[in-house]
């Protein structure tokens, strides 16, 4: 029996490694949200079990949670490279595959078509207003920047407000509302897929998207020239690094100790 609760505890071990190696691992990756390994003990009784012989038989992992506490805001200076000072997800539609996802890395571009979108297509979606940007229709759109205004002028400058405005320069010195920045929220964000770079998807745990203006209730303003670092506590991590190592040899330990006790007993002689 030893020996299997000890393996329970290795294996545990290794998986609070992993997820603590990954955190470190994104120290340096913007939006990224570190995660933490969550533990509980395994008893089993029965109705005639003495409840005071219980003997516990290992340790499981329950859950491995999100943290999604703010990272620090870094300026960058780049006229689409936003963040969040507060709660909410910037959303995303993928240009080929049409999936929703969610992310905290505010950090886009706009191809030559004028489209907002993250580095592989995937679109900022924006509430559609009208010319005093005020929104028309709750329904998020794909952002897009027209190259010429209705005159006829040609692009020049974009740049984002703090109440999620995306306005548009053009060369004859016009400013248009093109949309407005719509974010996200969650019911219970810890319950969000995680899909990489930095991205979520919505899950039953976390219940549907919620969608809001900036700087609007429970929804944080935009910081545009600036991007929301990782939150990763790297002093933290190491600390807990050093914790899971020594869980991992104190359960090799055991299981060294367990084999002794049984090679003793294999070698008695009568």
């Amino acid at each position: 029996m030893s020996f299997y609760t000890s393996l329970n505890g290795l294996k545990n071990a290794q998986t609070d490694l992993g997820v603590i190696s990954h955190n470190i691992a994104n120290v340096e990756t913007y939006g990224f949200k570190s995660s933490s390994t969550q533990f509980s003990d395994i008893v089993v009784n029965s109705a005639q079990s003495n409840p005071k012989l219980t003997q516990g038989l290992g340790a499981t992992v329950t859950a491995i949670e999100q943290n999604f506490k703010l990272g620090p805001t870094e300026q960058t200076g780049g006229a689409l490279e936003i963040a969040i000072g507060g709660d909410g997800f910037f959303t995303k539609v993928g240009g080929a595959s049409g999936e929703t996802m969610y992310t905290r890395n505010g950090k886009f571009q706009m191809d030559a078509s004028g489209n907002i979108h993250d580095g592989s297509d995937n679109r900022l979606q924006v509430f559609p207003t009208d010319a005093a940007g005020n929104v028309t229709s709750t329904t998020p759109v794909s952002a897009q920047i027209p190259l010429t205004n209705g005159s006829g002028s040609e692009f020049v400058s974009v740049t984002v407000s703090e109440n999620g405005n995306i306005n548009a320069g053009y060369a004859d010195g016009t400013v248009d509302v093109i949309g407005k920045v719509a974010l996200a929220s969650f019911a219970s964000p810890t319950g969000l897929k995680q899909t990489g770079a930095s991205n979520w998807q919505s899950s039953g745990l976390s219940g549907a998207a919620k969608m809001g203006e900036p700087g609007v209730g429970l929804y944080g303003g935009l910081m545009s020239g600036s991007l929301e670092r990782s939150n990763v506590d790297i002093a933290e991590e190491l600390v807990g690094l050093i914790t899971a190592q020594r869980n991992f040899q104190a359960n090799a330990k055991a299981i060294d100790t367990a084999t002794q006790i049984s090679q003793t007993v294999i070698n008695l002689r009568t």
